[in-house]
């Protein structure tokens, strides 16, 4: 599974809209937009705040991990 689709999994699970989940993260809803479209990649700081939420929420976090540090290395 792509990074794209683990973070929207996460989000999902929560049952949040991706503006919902921007403002739980303190980053916007276009950069929720784009991470979960797969035009841009969450930059290692908003990464901890994802896994921040996923350890509060109990959240599996290391399908996007996986796939966050695999991204670019294929292509």
């Amino acid at each position: 599974m792509a990074y794209s689709e683990e973070i929207k999994k996460i989000r999902q699970k929560c049952f949040l809209s991706q503006e919902a989940f921007g403002r739980e993260l303190g980053v916007s809803f276009s950069s929720i937009n784009r991470w979960e479209g797969g035009k841009s990649k969450p930059n290692m700081s908003a990464m901890k705040k994802i896994k921040d939420f996923c350890d509060i929420h109990n959240i599996d976090f290391n399908g996007l991990e996986e796939q966050w540090t695999q991204t670019g290395k294929d292509e």
